[in-house]
């Protein structure tokens, strides 16, 4: 259902354009009555008013809404970052809303977004939606949506990592640096982009004539998680010579465990995380990982959100915005 607008207000109770308009910025020379048929009609139809235009008019600044998982992450604290600025810059403030991977919590969050009148949203929905309805209700009411870091089935723009490069680099310097059996521990959960560093990590051993097996793929998806399922696959008598992680947190884990077991790295084991974590920098040894750009998904989010929301912006199809990630090498590999 398409977004109403003032005119078709007008059209459908038989009044002017500006009387409906009047009437909707509860102007003192229109009568109660008036407003209170205005208001009603457009409150039932999900009336929305053009907060660009408004934000022209009256030189407010305009708000955008902002959906993560979490804020403490640090990838997607810079993603955070990366907005912020970019719609500070461009006139813009922002509403911050947390899900904390619960898709009810995360319908909770639309709807705040929604009662506060929003321009716009730029959202990153949880690792557990498969109900996009919601979104697509504030989509088909006329809200500009700008999806971030996960896939998702919207029409709408979307901002994403290079997952498939990012793996590939990563397994392919694994091959190149001589390890030989190479095992990829991800998350139970298949989103798009756990999908897409799985499709990567097979495309890498297949390219270098390597097996790819599903016995090689193992499950995790906190750190506790990685260290069980670690401890594991260390046991067996031919051991893994190098683990791609899917995230750093795992890699954690994972190097938690070798210390441990006291098998060193990176000499008999590498390790390789993705996302590029302040922690990795932290650890001991220094963790090699794949660098997503939080700052610049961020930045070119909001880039798109405008571009929706200027008045005399072409109606072009939406667009997916692929961000190249970059591998880089610390001392848990060679």
């Amino acid at each position: 259902m398409a977004a109403i607008t003032i005119k078709d207000i007008a059209h459908e109770l038989h009044f002017s354009v500006s009387t409906v308009s009047r009437a909707l910025q509860n102007h003192p020379d229109i009568s109660e009555e008036t407003k209170k048929i205005i208001t009603n009609y457009a409150r039932e139809h999900h009336y929305r008013p053009n907060q660009m235009a408004s934000s022209l008019r009256t030189q407010k600044v305009t708000t955008i809404g902002l959906i993560l998982p979490e804020l403490t992450s640090y990838f997607f604290s810079t993603i955070l970052e990366g907005v912020e600025k970019a719609a500070n810059v461009a006139g813009y403030n922002v509403l911050i809303a947390r899900t904390k991977e619960d898709p009810e919590h995360e319908k909770q969050c639309l709807q705040m977004l929604d009662n506060a009148r929003v321009a716009g949203i730029i959202a990153c929905p949880t690792k557990r939606t498969f109900d996009f309805r919601p979104y697509e209700n504030m989509i088909q009411q006329g809200v500009p949506m700008v999806v971030v870091d996960r896939y998702s089935p919207l029409n709408c723009d979307q901002v994403i990592s290079d997952d498939f490069g990012g793996a590939f680099q990563a397994v392919e310097y694994l091959i190149q640096t001589g390890c030989k059996r190479i095992v990829m521990l991800t998350t139970p959960f298949s989103t798009a982009a756990v999908l897409e560093r799985q499709r990567g990590y097979k495309a890498a051993l297949e390219h270098y004539n390597f097996t790819y097996s599903e016995q090689n793929i193992h499950y995790a998806d906190t750190r506790e998680e990685a260290v069980r399922e670690a401890s594991a696959f260390f046991a067996q008598e031919q051991r893994p010579d190098a683990v791609f992680c899917v995230n750093d947190s795992i890699a954690d884990g994972v190097i938690y465990v070798a210390k441990m077991m006291h098998i060193s790295i990176p000499d008999e084991l590498s390790v390789c995380g993705f996302s590029n974590d302040i922690h990795t920098r932290l650890t001991d040894p220094m963790q090699t990982t794949v660098e997503q750009y939080g700052k610049r998904i961020g930045k070119t989010a909001v880039e798109r959100l405008i571009f929706r929301l200027e008045e005399d912006s072409p109606k072009t199809d939406a667009e997916q915005v692929v961000i190249p990630t970059g591998l880089r090498v610390r001392e848990t590999t060679h």
